[in-house]
């Protein structure tokens, strides 16, 4: 292949990428002939320099390198050579960055160095810890996009930079930019230093480390935390509802039914048919009121699991059919707007000292969204820490579930850096958790939580079902471990809670609350954990999230009849109180 042609195939793999970066298009032959030939030349144009605090000590997060231009004559924005590769020192993901640092000692070296760790007469396990405390400073993430491409793989990827490329510090006014680069025909990622301006012989290099974040904002002294300290004690922390347009943000464009079509009616004598797209109603609802059908058109029940959205038309079209979703459902099933339908149902405005150490309500755990309540938060932390109260936070996306992409932590300058890997809420760690005894369980006493389905049948006079614990084994066993805590008692609690969620997003029409429609029916997993409060007395439920078209398979293992009961409660009427208990 010519020349010409290989220049080619290397744009058509990575002209998206380089726009997208916003690497000027006159670099782009220099970068491909370097990436060809391998050239790292960034040490011949500039200098790594530690730089000399004299007697003084260097005080926390002040720099300990900088890099200059040496090359004579400096270097020119406008000349297409100056573009540099940087290599990667270290590659990880945070759930494994401990594993790789206990795996390559060498790695532990180089990077202590870097961050002026001391290792001295220091366990390799203490110096490990503070290179994943002080990594924050230091790394940049990417993630990987495309089709065919797992939501486990997109999850972020972290990076540190080798010495030189680490050390460009921070500058408000930068003079260079440095953005990754996957180079795709051989698999391997490196970031591409170059200028924005022309920089002289002897000057320092600077890049923003928070680019498109306006100056002279709180938002952006909220990023630079990592770097630069500032105190935010005295921002408030107080959370308002959103707005309409913050509901709609992002969201798939959704219709209400029309509210003068009749509910539907069927004839009792046949049974309903049943269209489902999820594989476990199709194997265990068996019960004889019920048919399964293959065709959508057949059905007087859709059981979806993709989202539903046209409800005038649905109304209107098809006024006998049922679908298993309601309008705008997605308040309670995306973490962040959860939190906001919950905050409605607070039994009080809370003064900012009394809101530091009091939830409200007291069964949903402190939320921030780190979007649009970024200062908020970073005040609620600061204040909270200034008062030496605990401050380990759980960090979630708004719509991923099992367990994708959450940290635990107490570190802010962590928290801030995750903030920018994608939409996330901050939700206070459940600080002290009612624990149940597995003897096979190395440390015996564990945390849990706990999944309940709640059943919708109705919005507008709300009318909604908790599915009882029928887990005898867990049931018995925590007769045993708290005889003063009837489960009885706990559940009923449950259901109290339930119901102000529930009248939280109800309270409200759409898009911020459910919307009301007579053709829909819908089941949610709720997931919930138990805390102790007043100084160990009282156990209070927490919720932490609920979900759309949950996973039932184990339930459906254990209790073969799950899907009957269900559907004869949503679609019949038929209430078990045995299975049910009503919330609403």
């Amino acid at each position: 292949m010519d020349g010409l042609n290989e220049y080619d195939t290397f744009l058509a793999a990575h002209r998206p990428q380089l726009q997208a970066s916003g690497v000027p298009e006159h670099f782009w032959p220099e970068l491909f002939r370097k990436l060809k030939h391998q050239v790292f030349d960034a040490g011949n144009v500039f200098s790594l320099l530690l730089i000399d605090y004299g007697e003084e000590e260097r005080a926390d997060g002040e720099p300990i390198w900088t890099v200059a231009v040496s090359k004579e004559g400096g270097i020119r924005a406008d000349q297409p050579g100056e573009i540099y590769l940087v290599d990667h020192a270290w590659t990880f993901r945070s759930d494994n960055a401990r594993q790789l640092l206990n795996e390559h000692p060498p790695l532990v070296n180089r990077l202590a160095i870097m961050m002026g760790i001391e290792q001295e007469e220091v366990p390799g396990t203490v110096v490990i810890a503070r290179i994943l405390t002080e990594v924050w400073k230091w790394c940049n993430m990417y993630s990987l996009n495309g089709e065919g491409i797992s939501v486990e793989n997109r999850m972020p990827i972290w990076y540190v930079m080798d010495e030189l490329g680490s050390g460009i510090r921070h500058g408000d006014s930068p003079n260079c930019r440095v953005v990754p680069f996957i180079h795709v025909s051989e698999q391997m990622t490196y970031s591409l230093l170059f200028p924005i301006e022309d920089i002289d012989e002897g000057d320092q290099l600077f890049r923003d480390y928070v680019e498109g974040v306006p100056s002279d904002t709180k938002e952006r002294e909220c990023l630079l935390l990592p770097w630069e300290y500032s105190s935010l004690v005295e921002e408030s922390f107080t959370q308002k509802e959103a707005s309409k347009e913050y509901f709609l943000a992002g969201h798939i464009e959704e219709s209400l039914p029309d509210p003068e079509v009749a509910p539907p009616l069927f004839d009792g004598n046949s049974p309903l048919k049943v269209y489902s797209e999820y594989e476990f109603v199709n194997r265990y609802l068996n019960d004889p009121a019920f048919e399964i059908v293959d065709n959508a058109e057949e059905a007087d029940i859709l059981w979806l699991t993709t989202h539903f959205k046209q409800y005038r038309e649905f109304s209107q079209t098809t006024p006998n059919k049922y679908v298993n979703q309601f309008p705008f459902e997605n308040v309670i099933t995306i973490k962040d707007l959860l939190s906001v339908v919950c905050r409605r149902m607070a039994t009080k405005k809370c003064a900012d000292d009394e809101g530091l150490l009091e939830a409200n309500p007291k069964w949903l755990p402190v939320t921030y969204n780190l979007k649009t309540e970024l200062v908020e938060f970073v005040s609620y932390f600061q204040n909270r820490a200034q008062k030496g109260l605990d401050n380990h936070f759980i960090i979630k996306p708004w719509n991923l579930a099992r367990g994708l992409d959450m940290y635990i932590t107490k570190s802010l300058p962590q928290i801030m850096r995750l903030q920018q890997t994608g939409p996330k809420i901050a939700q206070k760690y459940i600080e002290h958790p009612v624990l149940f005894d597995r003897p096979e369980v190395e440390g015996g006493r564990v945390k849990f939580d706990i999944r309940y389905v709640v059943l919708l049948k109705s919005v507008d006079e709300l009318s909604a079902y908790l599915r009882h614990m029928k887990c005898e084994e867990f049931l018995d066993q925590w007769a045993v471990q708290y005889p003063k805590h009837a489960w009885e008692n706990i559940e009923a609690d449950i259901c109290d809670m339930l119901k102000e969620v529930l009248q939280g997003a109800t309270r409200v029409g759409p898009p911020c609350g459910i919307g009301a429609s007579a053709q829909s029916r819908a089941l949610y997993a709720v997931d919930l954990m138990l805390e102790w409060t007043n100084a160990g007395t009282t156990i209070q439920p927490k919720i932490l999230e609920m979900n759309f078209t949950p996973d039932c398979k184990r339930a459906c293992e254990y209790y073969p009849n799950f899907y009957n009961d269900i559907f004869n409660l949503l679609f019949l009427d038929q209430d078990n109180p045995d299975v049910f208990r009503k919330i609403a």
